[in-house]
């Protein structure tokens, strides 16, 4: 069967060497062979421990068929494709109108039809009853093996799954767009919404005089009557240019409010957006964010005047959650490469994973891996049962900030480490973990960097006086001694924080790290636990790839985290 319009031909070159093409001077040994063909579900033994309870057929089948895809080499060409043919922008057509149009590389396309049709922008919010109770488990999962095929494509998807819950403060654009906004079906063509056959949602919050002050946005928004609005300014970071609409904050009567914006009027024109240049950014390079201006741009209102930072706040619950699952899929895939290499490269007459220092860093790889794994998944449960459970509930409002805090900021130095198991492959554009390397730091630096996620963890502890305890008993629970003293440590500089605020980020890296640790044990053999309990708050809460102690077992680490193909 031929491919699609915007898919890619699954029939790939064979990967296997040609003896034709041997060297004439040498002979090509003692090189790792392609990793591909193995599905990153069934070869996760952390994710699937953490989903026991939930893998029920109807569940399981789905996660299976996504990590067969996203480890396949079809998946890796796709991924490849994707970011070394950029999008373009193209302003004007050939008669010189305003087209605003980005074109992407069928790859993208690609990508983007495959985690739509997973559900990876609505899956929270359909009424699929075999799901209930467990949706944001199941989610997470999916996206967490997205990200290790390619990351820079979530970015709509998961502004389009927060997005509902912007539009829930208007219940009139919900009747109009939710059941576009929750299609398995993906449309990118430039149509009014009601004609389309799926919808996506972006975002322009930043401009260039605000970034996380949100009230000091200059964009204006004055009434057109019939429940309108026009938008007039500026927007330094639009993402995803070609949604269907997007989620924007101006000025309204002198504070600020939130607004959806179409791309596509009604009547087939296209809305006063004005695309300046598409960013050149350091990674995330197959989806385009661009500079736009709005010209009197018509928008509907999205809540009440003055409510926009709240508005957008709700949105951040779930997108920071993203981001956190988003950066341990980059790091589960460059653990995997770096594993890969190690078990096939041989020096001095040995494996290179049997070196013992190779050994012990690899260990710490897998070792963080794991724990952010466990992590991702402890905090999806927590927003499942958060409806029914209190103590869950004030657990997503203090780990979420945590959890993006630790993982967007660790993934980078992560990936490097791995990196540098590889050597000089690994620095090599044709080798995965450069791209990997480019996509991680935009992770840490949206949807709320590191300092406003350290001073959110203080406010959430402030709002609710029972949120520490709810978070300490559960860090506590699996661990006796140890555990008494952690919690004593981060009561000790919780104490500190809320007297000196500049100490927020080490609160949020103890929080980070106990939390991690306890998910572990939770989900995954106890000298998993204990090896990292030891490795990394043990010694004074730091970390550093190849200090976990040779009395562990770092082979047995590394192959249950790993398995051997």
């Amino acid at each position: 069967m031929s491919a699609g319009p915007f898919e890619l031909d699954p029939a790939l070159p064979d990967s296997e060497p040609d003896p034709s093409r041997a060297f004439e001077t040498h002979d090509v040994f003692n090189q790792a062979p392609p990793l591909a063909g193995r599905n990153l579900f069934e070869a996760d033994p952390i994710l699937i421990g953490a989903l026991e309870t939930l893998l029920e057929p109807d569940a399981e089948a789905p996660l299976v068929r996504a990590g067969a895809w996203w480890g396949s080499a079809e998946a890796q060409e796709v991924a490849r494709l994707a970011e070394a043919v950029p999008p373009v922008l193209r302003t004007h057509d050939r008669q010189g109108f305003r087209i605003d149009q980005v074109d992407h590389h069928p790859a993208y396309h690609a990508l983007m039809r495959r985690s739509v049709e997973n559900g990876l922008h609505a899956a929270l919010w359909d009424d699929d009853p075999q799901l209930a109770g467990r949706r944001n488990a199941v989610r997470a999962a999916h996206l967490y093996l997205a990200a290790q095929g390619e990351s820079s494509h979530l970015a709509s998807l998961s502004t389009t799954s927060a997005g509902v819950v912007a539009l829930a403060n208007a219940p009139d654009l919900v009747s109009q767009w939710l059941n576009g906004l929750l299609s398995r079906r993906y449309d990118h063509r430039a149509l009014p919404p009601a004609g389309k056959l799926g919808l996506l949602l972006g975002a322009g919050f930043t401009e260039k005089q605000a970034g996380t002050d949100l009230k000091a946005i200059t964009t204006v928004a004055d009434e057109a009557g019939d429940g309108l609005w026009r938008l007039t300014g500026h927007k330094w970071f639009l993402t995803a240019p070609m949604a269907d609409a997007f989620l924007v904050l101006a000025q309204a009567g002198g504070s600020p409010g939130c607004f959806l914006v179409p791309r596509v009027l009604e009547d087939g024109r296209l809305n006063a957006i004005h695309l300046q240049r598409l960013k050149p950014k350091l990674g995330q390079r197959a989806t385009a964010t661009a500079e736009a201006e709005l010209t009197g741009a018509l928008a509907f209102a999205v809540g009440e005047a003055g409510q926009g930072p709240g508005v957008v706040q709700q949105m951040l619950t779930l997108t920071r959650f993203d981001a956190a699952a988003t950066a341990a899929g980059l790091m589960r895939a460059a653990l995997t490469e770096a594993v890969h290499h190690a078990r096939h490269r041989v020096v001095s007459g040995a494996a290179l994973i049997d070196q013992p220092v190779m050994l012990r860093v690899l260990a710490d790889l897998a070792l963080e891996s794991a724990a952010a794994t466990a992590l991702i998944v402890r905090l999806a449960l927590a927003f499942d049962l958060a409806p029914q459970d209190e103590a869950e509930a004030a657990y997503v409002r203090v780990m979420t900030p945590v959890a993006k805090f630790w993982l967007t900021r660790t993934a980078p130095a992560f990936i490097a480490e791995a990196m540098e198991c590889l050597g000089g492959n690994g620095y090599s554009e044709e080798c995965a973990l450069p791209r990997l390397y480019r996509d991680a730091p935009a992770l840490a630096i949206s949807e709320g960097p590191g300092n406003v996620l350290a001073l959110d963890v203080l406010r959430a502890l402030h709002q609710d006086a029972r949120a520490l305890d709810a978070v300490l008993a559960d860090i506590g629970r699996d661990r006796e001694a140890e555990g008494a003293t952690t919690v004593v440590d981060i009561r000790s500089t919780t104490a500190a924080a809320v007297a000196d605020i500049g100490a927020a980020r080490l609160l949020a890296g103890q929080l980070a790290l106990a939390g991690a640790g306890a998910a572990l044990d939770r989900f995954a053999p106890r000298a998993l636990g204990d090896a990292f309990f030891e490795a990394r708050i043990a010694p004074g809460w730091g970390c550093g790839y190849g200090r976990v102690d040779g009395r562990h077992d770092c082979r047995g680490i590394v192959d249950y985290v790993v398995p051997p193909a």
